[in-house]
């Protein structure tokens, strides 16, 4: 063989060598801008979440886990009396000291007051999501001024942030009255420095009503699939993108409320909501693997109990988490609020700390 075709040989060799590390190097720099756009994504993600009085303990394991990745924390504390006075229960007074000292650590997180509409009654009974308590309070501007005033007390002396309603099953015929009391306590809470959030339910009727302007209003989008419905998923892609679409009408800022964990239902109709970390632990002994649902990105499998039952699981892992979030914010909803803390997997305590 001639010098002359060598080198050709050599040449040609070379240009293909560098050409390849050329389109090696494109293709690692894509692959690194995009981490990076999604990277970018997930921090511009304002989170919340919830702790509850009857989980809390698991619940300030996990919120002292992810204090940077949280922007303020709902403490679900308030309920009421039968005398539509508001109620602490003894393991929430129990539990807030705690609360407030893990909010300070790390990156500060702001904490919030929740009132929830349940009421509990002397003999240990309780009715949740009472409507009656709404209408009671919501009646007249005497009540309603009563009312405001015994919340920003509350609010005050406890040394909240802000404040967070949530009144669910409203009659259709309070829905002006509690519209009007939003907008008082708005002004109230604004006097103070203290912010309002305002939880909404699927069910309310927002294309209707003439929400006003100044609180934070938060979708529930979950129980899709629940005690009262077959086996499926807290949400999927198409009921969190109706309901991004629906908030539209909604004015200022708008935050999709999320749940983690999931339902299990066994073959007697029993229906038990449960944890992420005990999905997880039941998915052990499954008949099968854990599939993952594509319409909403949920895992699901069906386990042999302890009672000799057949149940079924569905439940969020990080995975479905991620998947929720990204068609909220395509939908065009940029803050989440996470229902709630407590028994979240490691995968999920990442995510949301990062």
């Amino acid at each position: 063989m001639s010098n002359i075709k060598k080198r050709s040989i050599i040449l040609t060799a070379l240009l293909i060598v560098v050409c390849i590390t050329l389109v090696w190097y494109m293709m690692k720099w894509n692959d690194i801008e995009s981490l990076e756009i999604v990277d970018a994504a997930n921090k511009t993600t304002e989170l919340t979440a919830w702790v509850v009085d009857w989980q809390w303990e698991s619940g300030l394991e996990d919120f002292r886990r992810m204090t940077d990745g949280l922007s303020s924390v709902q403490v679900f504390a308030a309920y009421f009396d039968e005398n539509a006075k508001l109620h602490f229960t003894d393991r929430m007074t129990k539990a807030m000291p705690e609360i407030k000292e893990a909010s300070k650590q790390g990156s500060y997180v702001d904490l919030d007051l929740t009132i929830v509409n349940d009421r509990l009654n002397r003999d240990g009974t309780q009715i949740q999501k009472d409507p009656s308590i709404v209408s009671r309070l919501m009646a007249t501007d005497d009540s309603r001024t009563k009312h405001i005033m015994e919340i920003k007390n509350a609010v005050i002396q406890n040394g909240f942030h802000g404040l967070e309603i949530d009144y669910e099953r409203i009659d259709e015929k309070d829905w002006d009255n509690f519209l009007t009391f939003i907008h008082t306590l708005y002004q109230h809470m604004e006097q103070e420095g203290k912010s309002l959030r305002i939880v909404l339910e699927p069910r309310a009727p927002i294309e209707e009503l003439a929400l006003p302007k100044g609180p934070t209003y938060v979708m529930m989008a979950y129980n899709l699939y629940g005690t009262n419905t077959e086996p499926g998923p807290k949400a999927d892609h198409a009921f969190i993108e109706e309901l991004a679409h629906r908030m539209q009408k909604v004015p200022g800022d708008k935050i999709m409320a999320l749940s983690v964990g999931g339902f299990d239902w066994a073959s007697d109709g029993k229906v038990t909501a449960v944890t992420e970390k005990q999905a997880a632990d039941f998915a052990i002994s499954s008949i099968e693997p854990p599939k993952r649902d594509k319409a909403s990105g949920s895992l699901y499998f069906d386990y042999m109990g302890e009672d000799g039952q057949k149940h079924t699981v569905w439940y969020a892992d990080e995975e479905t988490l991620s998947q929720w979030v990204a068609v909220a914010k395509k939908a065009g909803i940029e803050k989440i609020a996470l229902w709630r803390l407590g028994d979240m997997g490691e995968g999920t305590l990442q995510y949301v700390n990062r």
